[in-house]
């Protein structure tokens, strides 16, 4: 393998391969767990991570954790986002508005649904 590193892995929502570099560079010859975690601090995690991810596929991954923490972290997510877009102040309130709406709307559907 060379020297440089290779993309990371890019999960999708059915589970896919990795490319044998990307199983090279981003996975540990030995996973290790330490203080509750896998792997350790000298490996690069979110590569590892993705790659976990793009194996399992994104629609296995959600289904296997409550709806309602997808929901915050999507909103979590994109509340993120929308701080550190540079929007004129009164396109920013309108995206606001319409975000907080959207979450309140969605989360009243997971809500539903989990009942």
């Amino acid at each position: 393998m060379t020297d440089s590193q290779p993309p990371l892995p890019q999960p999708q929502l059915i589970p896919s391969g990795i490319t044998s570099e990307q199983y090279e560079y981003y996975i540990p010859a030995k996973l290790e767990f330490s203080n509750g975690y896998l792997g350790n601090s000298e490996q690069d995690q979110i590569g590892f991570q993705l790659a976990v991810l793009t194996n399992m596929g994104l629609l296995k991954a959600i289904y296997t954790v409550e709806a309602l923490l997808w929901v915050e972290a999507l909103e979590l997510y994109l509340r993120k986002k929308l701080e550190i877009v540079d929007a004129d102040p009164d396109v920013y309130e309108v995206l606001l508005e319409r975000l907080n709406r959207a979450m309140e709307d969605l989360t009243v559907v997971v809500q539903y649904l989990e009942d």
